[in-house]
């Protein structure tokens, strides 16, 4: 009896963990203000700019709602009323575009914007539109830095690892974490941070800041 007790205790363990964590993947994000940088340099940037984001998920493996999504991508661009991770602003409600992996069925669509939707919160309850573009999410092994997202001609993201040349004053931190949380995350430099899309009523192109983040989520 103890040995069944013991097999059944092992089991719901097991299912718990699986249930946990049922899906897995890859990360790119960067905003409109520096998140690696001094607070002198960060204080500068607060209330003038921070107020835009670009989020992507790549689904490794696993499913939501019940919807396998192995190899689907979602992204996300952020308009915010404020500077984003400023303790002292009010950057809610934030207005979101979602673009969704062309490849994906219906079913597979509605559950990458409920999945995205989870995992930023408040940051993605006013969806302005939806659109279905080709998306190629790449975040390679280890540490270095390097990742790239293009969503159609809509958006971009190109990202290198922080060097010697990218501590101005030697006093840099991480000093705002990733909207969202994640298993690993590593920040580096966004060599491109671009949004083309409808819906915001703005676009932007930036290039050259200390604003991405690089990492994976399991949930």
């Amino acid at each position: 009896m103890r040995h069944i007790a013991l097999a059944a205790i092992v089991a719901a363990l097991l299912a718990s963990s699986a249930t946990a964590a049922s899906i897995r993947g890859d990360y790119l994000e960067s905003r409109s203000a520096d998140v690696y940088v001094a607070q002198c340099f960060a204080n500068g940037e607060v209330g003038l700019t921070g107020d835009t984001a670009l989020m992507a998920w790549r689904v490794r493996e696993g499913s939501w709602n019940g919807v396998q999504l192995d190899g689907l991508s979602v992204v996300a661009a952020i308009k915010a009323n404020a500077t984003l991770g400023d303790p002292y602003g009010e950057p809610l409600p934030a207005r979101a575009v979602l673009i969704v992996d062309e490849r994906a069925d219906s079913a597979q669509r509605d559950a990458l914007v409920s999945f995205a939707q989870a995992h930023a919160g408040e940051l993605l309850a006013n969806i302005e539109r939806v659109v279905a573009q080709p998306i190629l999410l790449r975040v390679p092994e280890g540490h270095s830095g390097k990742a790239m997202l293009r969503a159609g001609n809509l958006a971009e993201i190109q990202t290198r690892l922080i060097g010697a040349n990218d501590h101005i004053c030697g006093n840099e931190e991480t000093f705002y974490p990733p909207l969202v949380d994640l298993k690993h995350s590593m920040v580096a430099v966004a060599e491109t941070d671009e949004f083309q899309g409808p819906g915001l009523g703005l676009s932007w192109e930036l290039h050259g800041k200390r604003s991405a983040f690089v990492g994976q989520f399991e949930k």
